[in-house]
């Protein structure tokens, strides 16, 4: 895959060191906390088996004086967090079924690239394209954020981001534009959903609403966030567009005509975007089935072009362009892994098992007791948050937060809709942000970015995002949503 863009040497921290400054802090943690564990029983709610948690059934368990620098039997340890992150988790959504999953797909598309058709497809479609973009900007983001609010797609969305990198080049936009018509307007579309299966529908089986309850709100909700992304979004690709922006060179389009071998190459490519969608929306597709419909779209580019020898493709060089996509992404599927170390030294996200994640749990859902109910509504906003850092799943911090977050909302005089619509916005918004998140980091690493370039980017989109959440969330508490 040809390295669309090479972004400056930056003086600030890379992003491998931010997550282990962050890791030393939760290593720190375990000398001054003590960990905790909840009793459960799994229920059926929304379609879905979820532990749920007694919420009176916590119990701190003695430690002694923090954790070790070194194990040999699997338990949290500061230098074995590397390795455990890696191999963490299950081949649908854990550290090691996202990394095969960046890798896979970049390589897949190294495929695709080397084939040249893309190349040769956005060249007529830019030479018969000469407006200034802004229609399709925000079509992209309208598009991927309906995504995120109907289906839930996050990682599904860095395949995209490959894709559309070279295309938002060539029309002069940075990569910053290109991670937002994709994977933020998806989050946007997450974070505001009035069905996301993975968030919403969880978090109202488990508080014992009735699914799609409160519709009429979150779907005004949904509009207001999605017009305010379009409009940075614009404002934003308006002020950085460039005729000539690095490595542009690294991307030149060959405006030559298309053959039929390249015609057959798109189509493919279409073809299985039509298919993941299906999938995903009516066939419950998820990461495996996914990675292996862009495999099988890498292999059938591959046999395309070496059939009708488009750009001089062979079968070593199609080898050769899976290998170097796959090694484009392999920072981004790094980053993944040592994200969820984090998570290993706190002790993992099991309720049942002590750790520190749940003491830090237990602690938030104790400081909400007593205040005013906006306040409170706004604390469970900000505790759901800063608890997305360490749990980064919807489902899964839906399970672990809503069987405390719904029981208290009735002790503080807040309704249940407003503890969910709480949650989904402190779990969806902070997904933007948190180094912890694998979809973030993923795309991040698909558009060439580094994290803290993304946050210098994007903070105060990021804040106006943060305070408009914080004003729907203390509207409905005070005016009773339900």
């Amino acid at each position: 895959m040809p390295a669309f863009y090479q972004p400056p040497v930056s003086r600030m921290p890379d992003t491998y060191l931010v997550i282990g400054a962050v890791a030393l802090f939760a290593y720190a943690l375990s000398f001054v906390l003590t960990p905790g564990a909840f009793s459960v029983q799994e229920q059926l709610r929304a379609g879905v088996l979820v532990p749920i948690i007694d919420p009176d059934s916590f119990r701190f368990v003695a430690a002694g004086g923090g954790l070790p620098l070194f194990s040999s039997d699997g338990s949290p340890a500061l230098f074995n967090a590397i390795f455990e992150g890696l191999v963490s988790g299950s081949r649908s959504g854990g550290a090691v079924g996202i990394m095969a999953f960046i890798l896979l797909t970049g390589g897949s598309f190294g495929v695709v690239l080397a084939t040249g058709a893309v190349n040769r497809g956005l060249g007529r479609m830019i030479a018969g394209n000469k407006s200034d973009g802004r229609v399709l900007l925000a079509s992209l983001f309208f598009v991927f954020s309906l995504g995120g609010a109907v289906f839930g797609m996050s990682e599904e969305t860095i395949p995209f981001v490959i894709m559309l990198v070279p295309v938002m080049r060539r029309l002069g936009y940075d990569n910053v534009t290109t991670l937002l018509v994709t994977f933020i307007a998806t989050q946007i579309g997450f974070a505001t959903s009035w069905m996301n299966p993975f968030s919403v529908a969880v978090a109202q089986g488990i508080a014992q609403l009735p699914l799609l309850s409160g519709l009429p709100l979150r779907l005004v909700m949904w509009v207001v966030f999605t017009a305010y992304g379009i409009a940075f979004t614009l404002r934003y690709a308006t002020r950085t567009r460039s005729a000539d922006l690095p490595g542009e060179t690294a991307v030149a389009v060959k405006t030559g005509e298309l053959q039929w071998a390249d015609m057959l190459v798109l189509l493919a490519l279409a073809g299985t975007i039509v298919w993941i969608i299906w999938g995903v929306v009516f066939g419950g597709y998820y990461l495996p089935e996914i990675a292996t419909q862009f495999v099988m779209l890498g292999i059938g580019a591959g046999v395309i072009g070496c059939l009708f020898r488009l750009d001089g493709m062979h079968a070593n060089k199609a080898m050769q362009a899976f290998r170097q996509g796959a090694m484009d992404l392999l920072p981004a599927a790094l980053v993944v892994g040592f994200a969820r170390g984090i998570v290993f030294l706190l002790g993992g996200d099991d309720p049942t098992q002590p750790s520190l994640l749940n003491t830090l749990l237990y602690y938030g859902g104790e400081s909400l007791n007593g205040l005013p109910a906006w306040l409170a509504a706004w604390g469970m906003l900000c505790f759901q948050s800063v608890f997305n850092f360490f749990v980064p799943s919807g489902s899964g911090q839906a399970a672990l937060t809503m069987p405390l977050m719904a029981p208290l909302s009735d002790l503080i005089g807040v309704t249940r809709q407003v503890a969910v619509l709480a949650f989904q916005l402190g779990d969806g918004l902070t997904n933007m942000l948190v180094p912890t998140s694998a979809s973030l980091m993923g795309c991040l690493g698909a558009a060439r970015l580094d994290w803290l370039q993304w946050l210098r980017a994007a903070r105060g989109f990021l804040l106006g995002l943060l305070l408009m959440a914080s004003t729907f969330v203390v509207l409905a508490a005070i005016f009773g949503y339900h």
